[in-house]
């Protein structure tokens, strides 16, 4: 009986530390959605999916277009870490094709890097920042975004995300995002 005892006592002074391990490499937030937006000055429209493959990354591709014979297609993978209980560091390494009458670019193909910070204000409410650097058809530029984002139910969210010296100029988007 002493055995046992002493055998559940450990279990039982086990938990804290297992969950203080997981929440160590695990994110606060879901990096498995699909995302359409819609952009204002100038109109696109734009979709997204990401996928983890690891508890710290994940595959994510994108597309928006103007619909005018144009396109911002991005395909790469990244990571997400949790800074503290409330927000995760992310970074991104994307494969990006621009065919974009604006940026002068012929649909060459160019590398993204990107770093951001995603952090909770409250349960329901998200806000989110992002600079990089892209390299595209021997053409570089820095940007950023910004983006604040209401989480309506566990699997659905809306937002709104303001987009500077992006792809079609500084801009501000309308996204809903549905968890999977």
């Amino acid at each position: 009986m002493r055995k046992q005892l002493i055998a559940a006592g450990a279990l039982v002074a086990m938990f804290p530390g297992v969950a203080a391990a997981q929440q160590a490499v695990m994110s606060n937030f879901s990096y498995d959605y699909m995302e359409a937006r819609i952009g204002i000055s100038p109109v696109t429209y734009g979709a997204a999916i990401s996928k983890s493959i690891h508890p710290n990354a994940h595959i994510i591709a994108s597309i928006d277009s103007e619909f005018e014979s144009d396109a911002d297609l991005g395909v790469g993978a990244g990571f997400h870490a949790p800074i503290n209980n409330w927000a995760d560091v992310t970074g991104e390494m994307k494969l990006r094709m621009i065919n974009n009458k604006g940026t002068k670019s012929t649909g060459e193909w160019g590398m993204e890097v990107n770093l951001g910070v995603r952090q909770w204000l409250g349960p329901q409410l998200e806000v989110a920042g992002q600079i990089g650097h892209a390299n595209i058809d021997n053409h570089d530029h820095t940007f950023g975004m910004v983006t604040g984002r209401f989480h309506a139910t566990e699997l659905f969210s809306i937002g709104v995300e303001g987009r500077f010296n992006y792809t079609y100029g500084d801009q501000m988007m309308i996204t809903t995002r549905f968890k999977f």
